[in-house]
């Protein structure tokens, strides 16, 4: 009898103690709270409208009058003449800025790191993830005034003897992938190294200590000591870069794309786009955004073994 006694009264402490803890950080509390009913509105409530992929949905009547019609709206999906284009695209432009977007921000945070002047180092900083807060509306309008047959980028190469003619970059197909690649690391490359500085900042004096003793360069701390160190950063990443392949800057591209390069342009989310809003095709456009995520939870789970399996090294 005591002993029932006694927890009744510790779990009445540990109530009151609960309590006060979350008094004292109501504030925080809030903000948390605030964020996950913006979780749940945003993303949570929204999921029941999945189902209009496997229905013949009209947007003037509601989703649950809608007639079911199976995986009609996929099997239309996979036999559409464009979608040879689409995938390659999207994946084309994809594979290339994990190929080259990934690994730079990494190189370009081993070098800052290195640099000795604090002031030097800010301002390069700075001026590399400047871009990041300018949105592709106005970064489009700029890269279009550049590649423009009068634009910087032209008048530069005819005054090199480079080209004999002006080019129209944004006209021709065959520059459009190279156009698309090469302005997201611009604008991404500070941005994305800031995760790796601030790994690198929490790699331990001692290290570099030891491999100075050990009589190692600058060059050979950075790939034996602050390379192995940040290792988990770049592996998380690396996850969920390859899950993302499929998720094709849809702001960049709708802002650099034409009638006359569309053969290269047109990739999974602008033609969700055009088909969904464009022509009112709206189940159809869910079915083939449901199948594009569940494409990339396979990319996922399958990088996330793979990386798992090779450096123990893993999101869950």
């Amino acid at each position: 009898m005591p002993m029932r006694r006694q927890e009744p009264e510790a779990l009445s402490r540990s109530a009151s103690k609960l309590l006060r803890r979350l008094y004292g950080q109501r504030h925080l509390q809030v903000m948390a709270l605030l964020g996950v009913l913006w979780i749940v509105v945003f993303h949570y409530v929204p999921m029941y409208g999945i189902v209009i992929a496997f229905k013949d949905f009209n947007i003037t009547a509601p989703i649950s009058e809608a007639p079911w019609v199976g995986l009609e709206h996929f099997q239309a999906f996979l036999e559409d003449d464009s979608l040879a284009d689409v995938v390659k695209n999207t994946i084309g432009m994809s594979v290339l800025k994990l190929l080259f977007g990934f690994p730079l921000p990494i190189v370009f945070a081993l070098f800052l790191n290195e640099l000795r002047s604090v002031r030097y180092k800010k301002a390069v900083q700075t001026i590399s993830y400047l871009p990041h807060f300018l949105s592709w509306v106005i970064l489009g309008g700029i890269l279009a005034t550049w590649l423009a047959d009068v634009g910087i980028v032209n008048r530069l190469l005819l005054a090199m003897n480079l080209i004999e003619e002006p080019i129209s970059y944004l006209a021709e197909p065959g520059y459009f992938w190279t156009i698309i690649v090469t302005s997201d690391i611009w604008k991404e490359l500070g941005w994305s190294a800031i995760i790796y500085l601030a790994a690198i900042s929490g790699v331990s004096p001692e290290m570099y200590e030891a491999a100075t003793m050990d009589g190692a360069g600058r060059f050979q701390k950075m790939i034996y000591v602050t390379l192995p160190a940040i290792k988990g950063t770049i592996t998380i990443l690396f996850i969920l870069a390859v899950s993302g392949i499929l998720n094709s800057n849809f702001d960049q591209i709708l802002v650099l794309k034409n009638q006359l390069n569309e053969s290269a342009s047109n990739v999974v989310d602008v033609y969700v786009y055009q088909v969904g809003l464009k022509q009112s095709r709206f189940s159809y456009a869910t079915a083939v955004g449901l199948l594009k995520s569940f494409i990339s939870l396979a990319l996922l789970l399958s990088a996330n073994y793979i990386t798992k399996r090779l450096n123990n090294t893993s999101l869950f």
